[in-house]
């Protein structure tokens, strides 16, 4: 009976967030409060037999959530600290034009986020991606639509290497692919987020001036860029070749930014270096909170094991299909790693298809990836709702890149 309860919980907390601008109530309350109390019921119900076995999957479940907590911190107090002091938008006035129509910005956006993402981490290639959408002040119709293709392209750009997605690493590391037959996906991807840049740009028309207001900035600047930089490369190669969590390389890069802010002489009382930490958005952290707690109640209850059955009632080609759409109502990692742990008989070719649907599915959804909810957390005017618009054409877009996946896998093989 308590997992019918909890499982009405998920589906509050899920209403709350599409009917956020109904209510007036913050989504990050209405997931935290409904987290929390999931919890709570299982506490008050578990038998003293099972109590233990609660508290472990409670700490499992915290223990993911402070992971991502804290390299969400360190990330976002970087992007912070170059947007206050105005590099990201010298950054823009050097590799764009004065002038150029909104068609081709929409293209060049799409592209920037792409091979961003490739190289940094999803939430990295979000902020950035994000602050220099919104940099250009264009109108909110507008920006909406370069926002949804952030989105899209950031998802889809990390899908093809294992530093690119959490997700692509896990099936991995499980032998399902090879680095090499992973590369293949490269094609498809690129090939989804054109087809629906060409799908938003219909209706553009224009041109845009980039706003070239050159920032006053200091030799410290460009070194905290620069580390924030080798802190990225430094998270990818630390991670591939000596299993180093992504959050420990950050908050070691965030700990080097306070010491060269210290050491070069350039921190000053009205504008002191750990004052960026406040410049987050923590309805950002807290909503995260709120989903990842629910998502740990329904893997500790095992209600996600019930999706598994989809791969007996179709297909593995269909039923990877299906588990992409799942991915952006569910959260992608233990959604893969329920499959994985099921021990599912499939070909390499259809390893590459969920590889790319679980990847690439959450874009979906607007709560359905870590790059949508820092995009909606960014863009005002930016909601469920409003995302929801561009389903079809997400939608299209990511069926586009599925099969054009299931065409080429087999030249890997």
């Amino acid at each position: 009976m308590l997992d019918y309860v909890l499982i009405a919980l998920a589906v509050l907390a899920l209403a709350g967030v599409v009917f956020e601008e109904v209510i007036h109530v913050n989504k990050a309350k209405t997931t935290l409060f409904f987290g929390t109390l999931a919890w709570i019921l299982l506490f008050i119900d578990a038998s003293a037999a099972q109590l233990p076995l609660v508290q472990e999957s409670l700490e499992h479940n915290i223990t993911e959530i402070s992971s991502l907590w804290l390299f969400l911190v360190a990330a976002m107090t970087f992007v912070a600290y170059l947007n206050r002091k105005g590099l990201i938008e010298n950054m823009l006035n050097l590799i764009m034009p004065g002038k150029i129509s909104l068609k081709k910005l929409l293209f060049a956006t799409a592209l920037f986020s792409f091979c961003f993402s490739s190289l940094a981490d999803n939430i990295t290639a979000t902020l950035v991606s994000v602050a220099l959408v919104l940099s250009l002040g264009l109108p909110l119709n507008q920006t909406l639509r370069f926002a949804v293709l952030v989105v899209f392209a950031v998802n889809s750009g990390g899908v093809s290497l294992i530093t690119g997605d959490v997700t692509t690493l896990m099936i991995f590391l499980e032998g399902k692919v090879t680095i090499t037959q992973l590369l293949v996906l490269i094609l498809p991807s690129f090939v989804a987020v054109m087809l629906l840049a060409t799908c938003l740009s219909f209706g553009l028309s224009g041109v845009v001036k980039i706003r070239k207001v050159h920032h006053q900035t200091n030799p410290v600047d460009y070194v905290i860029a620069a580390a924030f930089l080798l802190t990225i490369v430094c998270t990818l190669l630390g991670n591939v070749f000596f299993a180093i969590p992504p959050m420990l390389s950050f908050l070691a890069g965030m700990a080097v930014m306070f010491l060269i802010a210290t050491f070069m002489g350039e921190e000053k009382d009205d504008d002191p270096i750990l004052d960026y930490i406040r410049l987050i958005e923590f309805d950002t952290l807290l909503f995260f909170l709120g989903v990842l707690l629910l998502v740990g109640m329904l893997q500790h209850i095992e209600a996600l094991d019930a999706l598994l059955q989809i791969y007996s009632l179709f297909d593995p080609i269909y039923a990877n299909l299906i588990m992409g759409i799942l991915s952006s109502m569910i959260d992608n990692v233990p959604l893969t790693a329920a499959l994985l742990k099921a021990n599912i008989t499939m070909t390499t070719t259809q390893w590459m298809g969920l590889t790319y649907a679980v990847g690439v599915g959450g874009s979906l959804l607007v709560i359905g990836s870590a790059a949508g909810i820092v995009t909606m957390s960014k863009v005002k005017g930016l909601t469920f709702a409003t995302y929801s618009k561009f389903s079809a054409l997400l939608l299209l877009a990511y069926l586009a890149g599925y099969g054009m996946v299931l065409v080429v896998s087999p030249l890997a093989l």
